[in-house]
């Protein structure tokens, strides 16, 4: 369900302090806790519906207590937001209320906020190895942009990493001859990941080409003018090879490769913890959902070849 649209001010700004508080919260979120730029904006776009409610209640940011919180989050339910929806803005409340307090301006702390039921788990969609297979061989690898695509999938197969992780990265933070790259994730947290020689060997063809296209930076994955790569770029490249490899494009995503990345190791055996750190989460319950696709994939696989199974 779209986000409720945002309260227009004539003059730009969020009137009751709002504007203030908004302001000094981003600052706070970017500058002192060192999230990501689209983290920031997933916060600030949650709490602009808090602060529109509370503009047209004439209540500043100082007064929002307990009965306001809780009146503003079953507005949002007799609006008909999703449960997850309701889930995301109470945790951007709960941080702004925290905020609040550590400046001493707030009279509710994050405790006012009822946390929602959880929302059903969705598992993640993922690929079988044969149609990942598939995809990785459906670059023209005849032609130098060809060589580059099969590189980053590979890679984005190989390591797990998020698409924003992959169009930032520099050259200099993979180390081939040792088989790890370096990545920046999220809270600016580094972290090391490894891959094979699937990974390693287009990478190394990629790179012997990337000079002729004169890039101007560090990006390792540039386009025909030198420019890194966008998350926008990949998508739309990544659905074309999906439609190439026979696969229906509605399936395939960045993301997607990194559940896949997830769920393949699991079905051969891998550590949970050695997939969490990989992928980066900070919460191993983040990292179990992958536990749940994988016993899916069992289940299926024995009702299907079982004899006593439902096949």
């Amino acid at each position: 369900m779209p986000r409720a649209p945002v309260l227009e001010v004539p003059d730009g700004g969020w009137p009751f302090g709002w504007g203030a508080s908004l302001k000094e919260f981003e600052v706070h979120l970017a500058v002192e806790r060192g999230l990501s730029s689209h983290t920031v904006s997933g916060y600030l776009s949650d709490l602009q519906q808090l602060a529109a409610w509370a503009v047209e209640r004439e209540c500043p940011p100082a007064d929002l207590d307990r009965d306001r919180i809780s009146a503003f989050l079953v507005a949002q339910h007799a609006a008909g937001k999703a449960p997850r929806s309701v889930a995301r803005l109470s945790s951007a409340l709960r941080q702004f209320l925290v905020f609040l307090r550590l400046e001493g301006t707030g009279a509710a702390g994050p405790e006012s906020v009822v946390r929602p039921p959880r929302p059903p788990r969705i598992l993640p969609r993922t690929l079988s190895e044969t149609q990942v297979e598939a995809l990785l061989a459906a670059p023209d690898v005849a032609t130098p942009l060809g060589v580059r695509d099969r590189a980053w999938m590979e890679l984005l197969y190989a390591s797990g990493l998020r698409v924003t992780e992959l169009t930032t990265l520099s050259a200099l933070r993979v180390h081939l001859d040792e088989g790890f790259l370096k990545v920046m994730g999220k809270g600016r947290k580094e972290r090391l990941i490894p891959f094979g020689e699937g990974a390693e060997h287009w990478m190394r063809a990629w790179l012997a080409l990337r000079p002729g296209f004169r890039p101007p930076g560090e990006a390792l994955f540039i386009g025909r003018g030198g420019e890194p790569l966008t998350r926008q770029h990949i998508w739309r490249l990544l659905k074309a090879y999906a439609v190439h490899a026979g696969i229906r494009r509605e399936t395939v995503s960045p993301h997607v490769l990194r559940h896949a990345f997830a769920t393949h190791l699991l079905d051969h055996g891998a550590d949970l913890r050695a997939v969490q750190a990989m992928l980066g989460h900070a919460d191993i319950s983040t990292t179990q959902i992958y536990t749940h696709v994988h016993q899916t994939r069992l289940r299926a696989l024995y009702d299907r070849m079982h004899p006593r199974g439902e096949g």
